[in-house]
């Protein structure tokens, strides 16, 4: 029988903090981006200019600019997951999925508004393909995919953390915690899929019994890792960014015989 003696009580909800604290032990390393530089062409037109030297990027966009620290992964050998976690924007994150060899990316803006509505996220997203300048763009665009709806993952981010995933729609997913601080909890939260190359998944979601939202870029591939990070109110009420990742275990799917899920 498994020991329950230190799971929570249902109404002991954890706050994005300390849930978070420890969740990218198993996540790919880091890689530098010092002395390259990268413009991107945002589907409305818009221009995202990035300048990155070892520990920082200047960038130029959303009709405003600043210098702050980024994370870099090569989650492949020609896609790298750049996230920079504003300092000069509090509250506001910038996440940019890229491949060198099609030359298309993905663009995430994660802003915490100021105050709570209830039913409503307080952390919300917007979504933009993009192409690069470093070459023509080729292949697949990337955009809002359908391919994970009825997929049943485990996602095993550290020795102490392991969530269960279940992609019920366009719209929604379900997670469970089987092991950390979080264990016994639950829910469904909005969420959006994009697909960004064969196996290559760009996963977002945005909680609503707490402020605080996430990237992630699911490989479903062979490798079957996730990179991923997030942006929240931590338990003093302040903005807080986090990084996390770790190994992604197939439990299953089901396919819908007739109607099928928004």
């Amino acid at each position: 029988m498994a020991d329950t003696s230190t799971d929570p009580a249902l109404d002991e909800w954890r706050t994005y903090d300390e849930f978070a604290a420890g969740i990218d032990a198993f996540r790919l390393p880091n890689t530098t981006l010092a002395g390259t530089a990268l413009t991107l062409t945002l589907d409305d037109g818009s221009i995202l200019a990035l300048s990155f030297d070892s520990v920082a990027v200047t960038w130029t966009g959303f009709e405003a600019a600043g210098t702050d620290p980024y994370d870099a992964v090569a989650v492949r050998d020609d896609i790298v997951f750049v996230n920079i976690p504003l300092e000069s924007r509090e509250r506001e994150a910038i996440t940019v999925v890229y491949s060198t060899t099609t030359h298309r990316a993905t663009v995430v803006r994660s802003r915490i508004a100021a105050e709570a509505v209830e039913g409503v996220p307080q952390v919300g997203q917007d979504f933009w393909a993009a192409t690069t300048d470093r070459g023509p763009a080729t292949g697949e665009v990337p955009g809002p995919s359908r391919d994970l709806i009825g997929k049943r993952n485990v996602y095993r981010y550290s020795p102490h953390h392991l969530y269960e995933h279940v992609y019920v729609s366009s719209l929604r997913y379900a997670w469970q915690c089987l092991e950390g601080v979080q264990r016994g909890h639950g829910d469904m939260d909005l969420s959006t899929v994009w697909k960004f190359a064969d196996g290559l998944y760009l996963f977002c979601f945005r909680e609503f019994r707490i402020a605080v939202a996430s990237v992630w870029l699911h490989d479903l591939g062979y490798q079957l890792m996730t990179t991923g990070i997030f942006l929240g109110l931590n338990g003093d009420g302040d903005a807080e960014h986090s990084r996390a990742g770790g190994h992604i275990y197939p439990l299953g799917s089901v396919a819908y015989p007739d109607a099928q899920p928004v």
